[in-house]
């Protein structure tokens, strides 16, 4: 078994898994995009722009594009804003990894035990960059590292430690469902059905946080440099590589990222400690056929990865659910510090005042299923987000649909089920610009500080995506993404303040940096909706 390990942890900041990896990006960088044994040919498996490629000259304008046969087998294959983000993901590392193990053996390495390293942001003082990707030189001093890269723009792009707790968190590790309901509802800890998606509504609990934070925080955006006239996004602000989808792979830090996010999956599955269950299906992989057999099964395309041999390795979501058959291990599972208990039906019971006589025997105090949903408050307009400011909306409230919310919190209830889980929804955002994150408070008094109030704040949303999203032409039809963020704790602390029976509740907006005006940031509607059995 090989064994992945933390970055930070490691015996020095150029030990041998970093060097060896810095050996074999380099040797696969030696080569042209259309060979599929090259770097920029498996950031293409990705995604690929090749407009802001040659721009940015990691390709040169002149070079060739893979034939049509690899592009329609390989390229633009990743799975974004669907149920199979973890499972894709896992198989595009393993290839990735193997080709990396090919390229150090030819190099006389250690290629039988190499194996990529994570980064863990959430640990103890590693919410920074490590070392080695942060410096050109390689540790003799020599210039050309390939794993440092120049257009990292964001709050994680360099040696200063940023707090990233202040913007992300893990608690999309208590949601016992893989795959939730949507509509509105939960999207689950990974996503909703889909089919092969690059255009996919909503992203799955671990996608939108940490994976999307992660992403811009460390590619950001050029904080003057624009797109130049006569190019399609001219005016634009210039994107970090790993604050796109169409260029993320490009950056050797998306690797170790992935690692921690696949990592993350694993504990999820893995750590019993704290997951009451009501369900054998609760922090457990999907079962159905769709999933397990993959997009192929259903005569879209199937996932594939090019072998150093270019020969081509097929694989499906089945294969990818237990690390024991596919030959590496993680060091270590603990998700991070930044895990909150998991605050079970019977928790929030106590916390609500609630006799536990209330709940059916049949509900249990566990996590029950909770599939339905309802529509409980909607804006009347959309909303563009500009400048650096507090930007504020507000949400007209259904009456009878807060009244239901209210009645399931209430310690006098009625029907005899778990309380409701609450979500607030941005619907279809679009804009031209994926560097941007912001705040979300909701009920936040009018004229109040959100310093000080973070009893309001809803969470973080980064944009990742959301340009591809936006295109008229492309596969999403330019619909955009819908956000969204779990308010349950919110309503809850509302409802037993007396805060929640209002007419509107207040929905404000703060951004982490200056949102550009060409950044064309809109929000076509902001809801709230209930999630109940």
């Amino acid at each position: 078994m090989r064994k992945r390990q933390n970055v930070f942890e490691l015996e020095s900041d150029w030990a041998d898994p970093i060097l060896w990896y810095a050996r074999g990006v380099k040797a696969m960088k030696a080569r042209k995009l259309e060979d599929p044994t090259s770097w920029n040919f498996y950031a293409a498996i990705h995604g690929i722009w090749r407009g802001l490629w040659d721009f940015y000259q990691i390709t040169d304008s002149g070079d060739a594009d893979p034939n049509a046969s690899d592009t329609s087998t390989y390229l633009d294959q990743c799975q974004h804003q669907s149920w199979y983000f973890l499972p894709w993901h896992r198989g595009y590392l393993l290839a990735l990894e193997n080709m990396l193990r090919h390229e150090i053996e030819l190099l006389g390495g250690p290629s039988n035990n190499w194996a990529l390293p994570y980064w863990s942001y959430f640990g103890s003082n590693q919410d920074v960059l490590p070392p080695a990707f942060r410096t050109s030189d390689w540790p003799d001093g020599i210039g050309n590292n390939p794993l440092f890269v120049v257009q990292r723009w964001g709050q994680l792009s360099g040696s200063t430690p940023f707090d990233v707790s202040s913007q992300t968190n893990l608690n999309a590790m208590q949601d016992p469902e893989f795959t939730g309901p949507g509509g509105g509802g939960s999207a689950g800890f990974g996503g909703v059905e889909t089919g092969f998606s690059w255009s996919g509504d909503e992203s799955g609990g671990i996608e939108s946080d940490p994976h999307n934070m992660i992403h811009v925080l460390v590619g950001g955006g050029h904080p003057t440099l624009v797109f130049p006239p006569g190019s399609p996004q001219a005016g634009r602000p210039l994107p970090g590589l790993m604050s796109n989808p169409l260029s993320a792979a490009l950056d050797p830090i998306f690797y170790l990222h992935h690692c921690n996010i696949d990592r993350l999956w694993e504990s999820w599955n893995k750590f019993p400690a704290g997951k009451p269950s009501a369900s054998p299906t609760d922090w457990q992989n999907p079962t159905e056929t769709k999933w397990l057999d993959g997009p192929a099964s259903t005569g879209e395309r199937e996932f594939a990865m090019p072998n150093p041999d270019k020969t081509k390795w097929a694989y499906t979501p089945a294969q990818m659910r237990e690390l024991a058959g596919l030959g590496y291990e993680y060091d270590d599972l603990t998700p991070g510090s930044e895990v909150e208990p998991i605050v079970t039906v019977a928790a929030r019971m106590e916390r609500l005042g609630i006799p536990r006589r209330s709940v059916a025997a049949t509900g249990g105090l566990g996590m029950p299923t909770q599939n339905k949903v309802e529509l409980v408050a909607a804006s009347d307009s959309g909303l563009s987000l500009v400048g650096s400011g507090i930007m504020r909306s507000s949400v007209r409230v259904e009456p009878n649909a807060r009244a239901r919310v209210s009645q399931s919190l209430s310690a006098n209830r009625i029907v005899p089920t778990a309380p409701d889980r609450v979500f607030l929804n941005l619907e279809n955002v679009t804009g031209l610009h994926d560097a941007v994150i912001f705040q979300v408070y909701v009920g936040l008094p009018e004229g109040a500080e959100p310093s000080g109030n973070k009893k309001y704040l809803a969470g973080s949303v980064a944009l990742f995506g959301v340009s591809q999203a936006s295109v008229p032409a492309g596969k999403h039809s330019g619909n955009g993404i819908t956000y969204k963020l779990e308010i349950t704790d919110i309503v809850d602390k509302m409802h037993l303040d007396g805060e929640f029976d209002v007419a509107r509740l207040p929905v404000s907006f703060v951004p982490l940096e200056n949102i550009p005006n060409a950044a064309d940031i809109k929000i076509g509607r902001i809801s709230i909706y209930r999630q109940f059995e």
